[in-house]
């Protein structure tokens, strides 16, 4: 029988006695595993061997788990620091045992979200006790990381303390698929009466198409079944796909790119808007101040003193304006920009690049920053699609329709429009969309007409519908995501990215 090299090398290195691993046989055939793999199964086929598979998982420590296995657990440090400050006779200073404990940054949290849990003790209204009854020794997880950092075999770690471990990110298991391949009773009979290594030839090359020896050659059979090694090459994300084909929608229908700073004053962002300085969505709660540089230097001085104005006494006969204090250096503090209206205020205003002439169209899809509370909906960072248009005599009338036909190119032809107050607009009104998947109403943006209070302090004296659309929750309409985490962020889900075709 004659069976190509590395076949002949694996089924003389296999034994009918016992299976024989993959690795085990790459080592005394000196052959690649991979190659090993291969000459397996396609004995396998030919019915000389057989190949058994399981999975097989290991524990392995993370990063962070590494770190805790060689200088303990936040949570053990904080007790040990509590026990040396007196905690276990009477309730002592959170910060001082903090401070006595050397943990800084996040292990500080991690540390006080596993104390009371573990039973070291207990912290209330920033006082912490000790129990002097805990035994930091007898901790599950941290004898699990001590353990499997000293690479103890004989580890055993129950099912809750992994859980935790996990949970925690310190640990993460490892699946591997093992083979292993023991020789047959016809494999047994072949060796027996002699295998020859016959001479194949595994790929046509152009000498032997020239020389015409491809017509005597005998070439290797190609298993198409056989395993292979799984290749993930770069893509581009989902949402950066998106964020072009709306782009590419919106230079369609006309409209022009703005493109600005991520950072800027709140002069911009807040103050143009006709935003009251005292406005609870511009307290600290809600925005990303800068700690350095915390201030911009040049602002526009006759546009300051035209929107300071602004707030101060109104505009026009009947304008009151909001009769709160207005601090010009407060609208000089730098920040995230919380929505990238900060572009449309630079633009309309004419000092980025010009005054501009109605009719005028201009749009951006950029990222924005706001300090809400994380859910399937929100995230501190997310793409706001933002548009205005220019012009004499728009109505909402205008500006519904605009919607109708933007949202229509991704086959979403469902928009509902409800009332609602914005201080730089009016009328103003929220968008919803069905969600295809839960048939629930997802709020997709907001809109309106640019007050008169915002347009005559920046020169425009036209109407200016103007709206501010986010891209995640577009996505959420088109392809049924429920969660925007799934697809942004540290916890999105890869197989999905993977797999979700961008639709055109």
């Amino acid at each position: 029988m004659q069976l190509p090299e590395s076949q002949v090398a694996v089924l003389e290195a296999a034994s009918a006695d016992e299976a024989t691993s993959v690795d085990a046989l790459a080592e005394a055939t000196a052959l690649p595993p991979e190659t090993v793999t291969g000459a397996a199964f396609e004995l396998e086929a030919e019915g000389l061997v057989t190949v058994e598979e399981r999975v097989d998982e290991s524990i392995e420590l993370t990063e962070e788990g590494q770190e805790y296995a060689a200088d303990e657990l936040p949570e053990v440090r904080l007790y040990e620091a509590a026990l040396e400050a007196g905690a276990d006779e009477d309730s002592v200073s959170m910060g001082q045992v903090i401070g006595r404990s050397g943990l800084e940054g996040n292990a500080v949290d991690i540390a006080l979200s596993n104390y009371a849990r573990k039973g070291y003790g207990v912290i209330d209204s920033g006082e912490i006790t000790a129990d002097p009854d805990a035994e930091p020794a007898a901790d599950a997880e941290a004898t699990a990381l001590e353990g499997l950092a000293a690479g103890d075999a004989d580890t055993d770690v129950d099912e809750n303390t992994l859980e935790s471990l996990e949970r925690r990110g310190l640990v993460e298991v490892v699946e591997t698929t093992a083979r292993e391949v023991t020789l047959t009773d016809d494999g047994v009979t072949e060796l027996m009466a002699g295998v020859e290594t016959a001479e194949t030839v595994g790929q046509v090359t152009p000498e032997l198409l020239t020389s015409g020896e491809w017509e005597e050659v005998e070439f290797a059979d190609y298993n198409v079944e056989a395993d292979a090694e799984r290749v993930d090459g770069g893509n581009v994300h989902i949402l950066r796909q998106t964020a072009e084909r709306v782009k590419d929608v919106l230079v369609g229908m006309g409209f022009q790119e703005m493109q600005g700073p991520h950072v800027d004053a709140d002069f911009w962002i807040n103050d143009c808007l006709f935003m009251p300085q005292d406005h609870p969505a511009r307290t600290h709660w809600d925005r990303f101040a800068l700690e350095e540089p915390t201030h911009i230097d040049d602002l526009p001085e006759g546009l300051v003193e035209d929107v300071e104005r602004a707030h101060r006494e109104g505009v026009g006969e009947d304008g009151e304006g909001y009769h709160s204090p207005w601090d010009e250096d407060f609208a000089r503090a730098l920040a995230l920009r919380g929505h990238t209206t900060s572009l449309s205020t630079r633009y309309l205003s004419g000092e980025e690049i010009g005054e501009i002439e109605p009719p005028a169209r201009f749009f951006s899809v950029e990222k924005v920053y706001r300090n809400d509370t994380l859910d399937p909906t929100h995230l501190l960072e997310f793409f706001q699609i933002e548009g205005w248009v220019m012009a004499e005599d728009l109505s909402v009338r205008d500006l519904m329709g605009t919607f109708e036909e933007f949202y229509a190119q991704f086959g979403i032809e469902d928009i509902q429009f409800k009332p609602h107050y914005n201080p730089y607009t009016e009328p103003s009104f929220e968008l919803f969309g069905t969600h295809p998947t839960t048939g629930e109403l997802v709020e997709i943006g907001n809109s309106g007409i640019f007050r008169e209070e915002m347009l005559e302090p920046l020169g425009v004296e036209c109407d200016v519908m103007a709206w501010g659309l986010a891209l995640e929750r577009l996505l959420m309409l088109m392809y049924g995501f429920e969660d925007i985490r799934d697809i942004h962020g540290t916890l999105c889900d890869l197989e999905l990215l993977r797999n979700t075709e961008v639709t055109y």
